[in-house]
Formats: C-alpha cells, sequence, structure tokens
C-alpha cells in the first residue's frame, strides 16, 4: 500500500504533520517557514529560491497577490538571448520553465480534513478539489495532523484545480461538434487547439462499421467519429481520469451508445477499418500528468501506436496519425525517422491531410520557440498496411 507523502513543520513550538498534494510529483519540501499578511514579497522570494517553502496563514486574496509579486520577481530575471540552436533554446526553455514553477509552488496553502481553505476570504473549494483530488478520506490524514490543516498543496497548484473545474463546467466549444462542447476533467487535456480535431472531421472515412480510438483523452474524436455515422467506436485509455472525462462527454454528446471506452495501454483486441491515434507530439519528459499529452518520452505512444497499427487494421484499412511536426522543427525528430518507423511498421502512406495552426501562440514574436511554432504544420496521416 502506497501511503501519501507527509509533511512537517514547526509551528507555535510545536511539530506539525499534514500529507502533501502534488498532482506533478513534486517533492515535499524539506523546510516550511510561515507566512502571513506581513509577508514582504522580497523575502518570500529569497527563501523560495533558496528551497524554503511558506506556508501562508493570512487573508487568501494577499496570498495571491504575493503569488503574483513572486512571479514578477522571477519574470524580471535578466535573460539571454535564446541560442541559435534551436534544440538548445527548447531544453532551456523547459528548465526555465520548471524552474519558475519550482519557485512558485513554494507557496503553500492548507486544506482541512472536508477539502476547504481554513483562511480568510478564501473560496469555497470543496467540490473542485474533491473532482481533483477525490472524495476526502480521514484514514489517509497523517498522526500529528490537525483538523485545519489536513493536507497543503501549492497555491498554484490549488488555483490550477479552481481554473480546471471552471472549464470543467463551462466547457471547450467544438467546431466539428456543431459547437457542441467538450468538457475537460482536471488532469485531462483540454482540446482547446482544435485544428487536429477538425482534420478528423473532414478526412474522407474508410469505412462506418468500426474505429479505434487509442488514447482517447476527453473523448473528442470517438465523438466525433460517431457524430459521422461511425457505427461502433472502440476509444481507450489508461488514465482513469481520461476513461471518466470520455464517459462523461459521449453521454453529454448523446453518442455513448456507439462508443465503448476501455481501459488499455493502446490497442483494444481485434481488428478495425479504421484506427485513429493522437500522440503527444513532442518528445521529451512531462513534468505533470496533463502534460503527458504533449509530451512523450522516447515516442513511445508513438513508435508504439506505428508498431502494433498493421496487426489491428482490417484489410483495405486505414490507421489515421495525428501529428504536429513541431519536433521536427526543434530538432528533437527528423522527419526521416518517422517515415522510418511507418517502414518498420509495415507501413505505407495513402495520403497526407495538412493544417496550420490557428492558436495565438505561433504568432507571437516574444515566444523563444516562435521560429519553430511559426512554422508548424499539423498532419493527419493516413496509413495502410503494406501487402
Amino acid at each position: 500500500m502506497n501511503h501519501p507523502p507527509v509533511v512537517e513543520w514547526t509551528e507555535d513550538d510545536q511539530v506539525h504533520t499534514a500529507r502533501w498534494r502534488s498532482e506533478n510529483g513534486a517533492r515535499p519540501p524539506h523546510r516550511i517557514a510561515l507566512a502571513d499578511d506581513r509577508t514582504r514579497a522580497d523575502d518570500a522570494y529569497r527563501l523560495a529560491c533558496e528551497g524554503t517553502a511558506l506556508l501562508w496563514r493570512g487573508d487568501f486574496h494577499n496570498a495571491r497577490q504575493l503569488l503574483t509579486a513572486l512571479a514578477r520577481r522571477v519574470d524580471r530575471r535578466p535573460r539571454k538571448a535564446p541560442p541559435a540552436d534551436v534544440t538548445q533554446a527548447f531544453h532551456l526553455h523547459r528548465a526555465a520553465q520548471n524552474q519558475r514553477a519550482r519557485i512558485l509552488g513554494m507557496l503553500l496553502i492548507p486544506l482541512d480534513a472536508r477539502l476547504a481553505v481554513p483562511l480568510h476570504r478564501a473560496p469555497d473549494v470543496r467540490e473542485a478539489c474533491a473532482r481533483a483530488y477525490g472524495a476526502p478520506d480521514e484514514a489517509e490524514l497523517p498522526a500529528g495532523a490537525t483538523g485545519d490543516t489536513a493536507s497543503l498543496v501549492s497555491l498554484r497548484e490549488l488555483l490550477g484545480v479552481i481554473g480546471a473545474d471552471e472549464w470543467r463546467r463551462k466547457g471547450v466549444e467544438i467546431p466539428a461538434l456543431g459547437g457542441d462542447r467538450i468538457h475537460p476533467h482536471y488532469g485531462v487535456f483540454s482540446p482547446a487547439r482544435g485544428e487536429y480535431v477538425d482534420l478528423v472531421a473532414e478526412a474522407p472515412l474508410p469505412g462506418r462499421e468500426l474505429a479505434f480510438d487509442i488514447g482517447t483523452g476527453t473523448g473528442v474524436l470517438a465523438s466525433v467519429l460517431a457524430r459521422r455515422g461511425v457505427q461502433r467506436v472502440v476509444a481507450t485509455d489508461q488514465d482513469p481520469r481520461a476513461l471518466a472525462c470520455a464517459r462523461e462527454n459521449t453521454e453529454r454528446l448523446g453518442v455513448a451508445d456507439r462508443v465503448e471506452i476501455i481501459e488499455a495501454d493502446l490497442f483494444p483486441a481485434g481488428r478495425a477499418p479504421l484506427v485513429v491515434c493522437n500522440p503527444p507530439w513532442v518528445p521529451a519528459k512531462p513534468t505533470s500528468p496533463v502534460e503527458r499529452a504533449v509530451y512523450d518520452p522516447g515516442n513511445r505512444m508513438l513508435h508504439g501506436f506505428l508498431a502494433g497499427l498493421a496487426d489491428h487494421l482490417t484489410p483495405g484499412g486505414e490507421g489515421w496519425l495525428i501529428l504536429s511536426d513541431l519536433a521536427e522543427h526543434l530538432g528533437l525528430r527528423p522527419r526521416a525517422a518517422l517515415l522510418d518507423a511507418f517502414a518498420v511498421g509495415g507501413l505505407t502512406v495513402l495520403d497526407r491531410l495538412d493544417i496550420a495552426p490557428r492558436h495565438p501562440r505561433a504568432r507571437d514574436t516574444s515566444d523563444p520557440l516562435h521560429v519553430a511554432r511559426a512554422a508548424e504544420v499539423t498532419s493527419l496521416w493516413r496509413l495502410g498496411a503494406e501487402r
């Protein structure tokens, strides 16, 4: 049995303990100091940079202001011009992002045994936290935990939980679904970049009797296929949050009778005339659960899909690989390596549909990766098994 991590600190001359909550796998802080409305931003920044976390005991709104002040101090650090080598620029950018997240993650907020924030002017976060972390379980509380500080979470993560819960309630409009909405759960990647969904909505179907959707996430592509008239879609994922999210979305959209959602590592059993996969696009290490939809160390999911695709296609069937070429422009995966993976998997390219990105970052010249993002193209590769 895996026990939740525990942190401890001294307060009022007594040692206190609490459960440590971190969805991105951040390690529990070794040192915790107390902070409140009197804490100066410069002092908080110095402590955070030194590796000391700050447990907030003041007004919740003032904690948010302190987090903003810390972010300003991180962002005003003198920055060197990005190197000419785009791959090095990418790795430096990721390192800077991780360092920023580490420092801003040092401001901690208490949660009581009901997942409420016991601070003045704090919002009611109990439902949002329960949806993100699961229902509170007093049996998981460490010995010595007090009722008003049963667990600690970084304010940055808590704000992410609140924001994700708002997105879950409001949903994301999907033009390919006739303007209906997908409601992403916490930790499940949102289909905010709609161009890849449009490709699946427009590509010619090889058949309508059965399709597999590999790594379904929110269930958006499975829902699009069902709305296009595919009679049965088997959608797979390994993440329990994604499975629950996809089931909820297919119910909302009225396609649950045609979409079967199952837990599987890549493929379900059997073969289909159409197998669709939108794997993570960049071969790099994710730093949080939601980043697993973007970063795929060693191209594991991409290579797994291509290696197994031919064995899961019916004769004359097609595999649709939806993939951005951003990794190519970043020097992380050459086009030749992708084509070699097709050949190793016994696959042939039947066609390729391309679409340019529409997101604002493609036009943001201040982005250190702007050159690569501006050149990015997302493709739907129509693949068949070699005969």
